[in-house]
């Protein structure tokens, strides 16, 4: 009963880190760039639910809210591809990724300018308490994670297989100059993914938010969710969910037998792992791309 707790926690951890690894792979199989700042988009997302819904901000009802921050996180991304990202269109791939590490850091220090740096709890009615089986606590705010975790991914790869859209944002992935030839909005695409990375960050934050507390500092998840992203296979979506559960199920088990402070470094000694004996990710689907 012991192992199906720790695996039901790790598995609920490991989707939060999986949907941010969706923005990392969505912003990556359509522009090649990779976008540091995902893990404070998904705070971002988080701290803007938590100014509409909760009383002693708007306290507009948290049903209300989801559209609008959907539309506020989507038109954040689609404008910050906009505005700042298509001044280094075409440079180095390096200038990209400062600029997204800035940009992580500009995210962190406004959030805690306007909500402050102390942890804070998100009113959610996502977290319903627990429910005793025998041994087995279920926290429900854990199943509302996995379930709306796989419905997620499901959406998004049927939005990539039978959309115009996310057709296109194949094309514009695998030859950003045949799909301009062909007719393919190239540049417009980009802001769709960016805006399309934005609302997934915001589903992660108001999960993780909705199972604890958020502070601006909760943005570092990022991190483990890159390399939950590289183990899964940097350009497959499926590959990144599963990547972000092998994380998420690695560190409660490393907690609980093995030594103190192995739960820190089990995820990174997996990616170097990964890295040596199979460097395309456990799950990704190797493709010669064509210039």
């Amino acid at each position: 009963m012991e192992v199906l707790q720790l695996l039901i926690s790790g598995m609920a951890n490991g989707c939060v880190y999986g949907l941010v690894a969706l923005g990392f792979v969505l912003i990556y199989k359509a522009t090649e760039a990779v976008n540091f700042a995902q893990g404070d988009f998904m705070m971002l997302g988080a701290f803007v639910t938590l100014g509409l819904v909760n009383p002693e901000f708007m306290g507009i009802p948290f049903w209300l809210a989801l559209p609008l921050v959907f539309v506020i996180m989507g038109a954040f991304g689609y404008l910050l591809d906009l505005v700042v990202l298509r001044a280094v269109f075409g440079q180095n791939q390096v200038a990209v990724i400062i600029l997204t590490i800035a940009l992580g850091f500009i995210l962190r220090f406004s959030a805690g300018l306007i909500w402050g740096h102390e942890p804070m709890s998100l009113h959610s009615p996502l977290a319903l308490g627990d429910v005793r089986l025998g041994d087995l606590v279920l926290g429900m705010a854990d199943v509302a994670i996995i379930i709306t975790t796989f419905l997620l991914t499901l959406a998004l790869w049927q939005f990539f297989q039978r959309t115009k859209i996310g057709l296109a944002m194949q094309a514009a992935s695998q030859n950003q100059m045949a799909a301009y030839y062909m007719g393919i909005p190239v540049k417009r695409v980009h802001g769709m993914v960016w805006a399309l990375a934005g609302i997934v960050a915001a589903v992660a934050g108001i999960l993780y938010a909705s199972k604890g507390a958020i502070d601006p500092n909760a943005g570092f998840i990022g991190i483990k969710a890159f390399a939950a992203a590289v183990i899964g296979g940097f350009g497959s979506l499926p590959g990144a969910l599963l990547g972000g559960l092998i994380v998420g199920i690695i560190e409660p088990f490393a907690a609980r037998y093995l030594p103190a402070g192995w739960s820190q470094i089990a995820p990174y000694a997996l990616l170097i792992a990964v890295l040596l004996f199979r460097p395309h990710g456990l799950f990704a689907q190797v493709r010669v791309k064509k210039v």
